[in-house]
């Protein structure tokens, strides 16, 4: 066992010191993922499309906290004045209101991640299939990303990836033209 050790130690490096026959020249490529994560037009989307999907809910939540910051604040104005059963119930409306208040807060938080996370996992794969198919297309043998504790910027194809990602979303959003605003909805009382 030490000996098959020993020879493939040997081997590997005299294939580093170029003994080895002459062969291709081996390309390897460094990705920085994270980069392409922040700077993606697909990420950009994937972020606005979460921010408008969950804004509603946010501002529902926002405004049900100030109602009851307000309650509060007008329970401890009048507190002194109210009678005991009306600070009762004014403290039992406050109770429930901050539980739902909190129940509501925690539905959405945990609604807001599963989503992000399916998003997140979305980019990932297309971020791994434009890194996949540029690699492919320009013959790399090896490309690397996290984990990568050094890697001379010659390497780095980070830049290259991301211009195919910017393409691909270029191509995949229709050219839009200038419109006229659309009517205003009539509103209703």
């Amino acid at each position: 066992m030490k000996r098959s050790w020993i020879v493939s130690v040997a081997g590997l490096l005299a294939i580093a010191a170029g003994v080895a026959p002459a062969q291709a020249e081996i390309r390897i490529g460094v990705v920085n993922a994270a980069r392409l994560l922040q700077e993606s037009p697909q990420a950009k989307a994937v972020q606005d499309s979460l921010r408008a999907e969950f804004a509603p809910k946010q501002r529902e939540l926002a405004a049900q906290q100030a109602a009851l910051k307000a309650k509060q604040d007008k329970y401890e104005k009048d507190a002194a004045t109210m009678s005991a059963e009306q600070r009762a119930r004014t403290e039992k409306e406050l109770r429930d209101g901050n539980r739902d208040y909190s129940q509501k807060l925690n539905d959405f938080q945990e609604d807001a991640n599963t989503r992000q996370n399916e998003e997140l996992s979305r980019l990932q794969s297309a971020i791994v299939a434009e890194v996949q198919s540029y690699a492919l297309s320009q013959k790399y043998d090896l490309v690397l990303t996290d984990g990568v504790l050094y890697a001379n910027n010659a390497l780095d194809i980070t830049a290259a990836v991301l211009a195919g990602l910017q393409a691909r979303a270029a191509a995949a959003t229709p050219a839009v033209k200038p419109t006229a605003p659309a009517p205003a909805a009539p509103t209703t009382k």
